[in-house]
């Protein structure tokens, strides 16, 4: 059994409420992803067709699923009234819908009753285990936000959504995911250059443990703690907190995705990073920054037509994606390529002229190609 949600569409008639049909969305994923013996697609993938009017055979054959669920929401005030529907993609036929209208209060039974009646339908069991913590709602409300921006991944985007989970973790200090959620903001920006290593890592460890104390089986506060021992470049604590993030199901495809990158690689473990990041793609296939990195990972495993075929479907599915052009340019560089190299390198550089890695290789390949002037500009 296999599901996609798609995003549901806001019918609020306020572009400033998407966040909360976004969020709404997400926590129904989630939601899913706890029933055994169910694929759940993540978030990346199913919002890649967000706003596009494709048909729901075409996208489960795309994503590799049997069903597709969407639905809409319109929120006014303290109400909120959603509809789903389940669809069967082989021929397109409706397995269950459902209308809920709701106070806002109510709108974690809704997520609930959406999921146990899914799980229903498709002939599962799904338990549904009592919340360790239910966040105050203007909490809940302040985390959707943070959520919204934070999909953008850039220094922007992660200083807003810092904006919005503190002002949530502020109103509900228990609100232990808010807080992993800040932790994920804190390593952008540490990837990005805005802080220093150490001190993200000193940051994300705090907020990592304070969730801890609420829930110590949260896998997210483990994969945070476990992206912090990474920067303070311990190995062998990371690999620990790791091991927590990934024995607790459901395993988000993204800690999944870090732990290849960011632990076994650097450790040599080729052939493991290999399998999590397969296994990643799997439940995320049209993640670009997996598949980037996959690429990256293959063209170090000396794999150089995977991973180039890696690179081309991540600029398929985004033709502006820096990260893609500047792993291409490296290895067209480790190959004296350089005028290929250069290309790849001057249009990962006009997409983000903030990057230093994208600087340095880029000024690095113009002086190995004689370049000079160019080169220390």
């Amino acid at each position: 059994p296999s599901v996609a949600v798609l995003p549901f569409a806001n019918m609020s008639g306020d572009s400033e409420q998407e966040y909360f049909s976004d969020g709404l969305t997400e926590e129904i994923i989630n939601a899913l992803a706890q029933i055994p013996g169910l694929k759940v697609i993540a978030r990346t993938s199913a919002f890649a067709f967000k706003g596009q009017n494709i048909d729901v055979r075409r996208i489960a054959e795309t994503l590799g699923v049997a069903h597709v669920l969407e639905g809409s929401v319109r929120k006014s005030g303290n109400r909120v009234r959603m509809t789903a529907q389940l669809i069967a993609a082989a021929d397109g036929s409706h397995l269950w819908s459902e209308r809920y209208d709701a106070e806002l209060a109510d709108i974690f039974a809704v997520q609930d009753s959406t999921a146990t009646a899914i799980a229903g339908a498709l002939q599962l069991k799904l338990a549904v285990e009592p919340r360790k913590h239910t966040p105050a709602l203007p909490a809940y409300e302040e985390f959707l936000r943070a959520r919204h921006h934070l999909q953008r991944w850039s220094p922007e985007s992660a200083t807003k959504a810092m904006e919005y989970l503190r002002r949530a973790i502020e109103l509900d200090p228990a609100f232990a995911l808010a807080r992993c959620e800040l932790g994920w903001c804190l390593f952008i920006l540490v990837t990005e250059n805005q802080i220093p290593p150490g001190e993200g890592a000193r940051l994300m460890s705090v907020e990592a443990r304070a969730a801890l104390g609420v829930d110590p089986s949260l896998a997210d506060a483990h994969a945070v703690l476990a992206m912090a021992a990474v920067l303070d470049y311990e190995w062998q604590r990371a690999d620990h907190a790791f091991e927590l993030a990934l024995s607790n199901p459901p395993v988000q495809p993204l800690v999944r995705c870090l732990y290849s990158v960011w632990h076994l690689a650097p450790m040599e473990r080729m052939r493991e990073a290999e399998a999590q990041m397969v296994r990643s793609l799997e439940e995320d296939p049209l993640n670009i920054y997996a598949r980037v990195m996959f690429g990256a990972q293959l063209f170090a495993s000396g794999k150089s037509l995977e991973g180039e075929t890696a690179a081309r479907q991540a600029l398929e599915l985004d033709p502006n994606l820096w990260l893609a052009y500047l792993w291409r340019g490296a290895h067209h560089a480790t190959h004296a390529r350089l005028a290929e190299a250069c290309a790849d390198l001057e249009r990962a550089y006009a997409l983000a002229p903030w990057n230093v890695c994208v600087i340095g290789l880029y000024a690095g390949v113009l002086a190995v190609s004689g370049d000079r002037p160019r080169a220390e500009a």
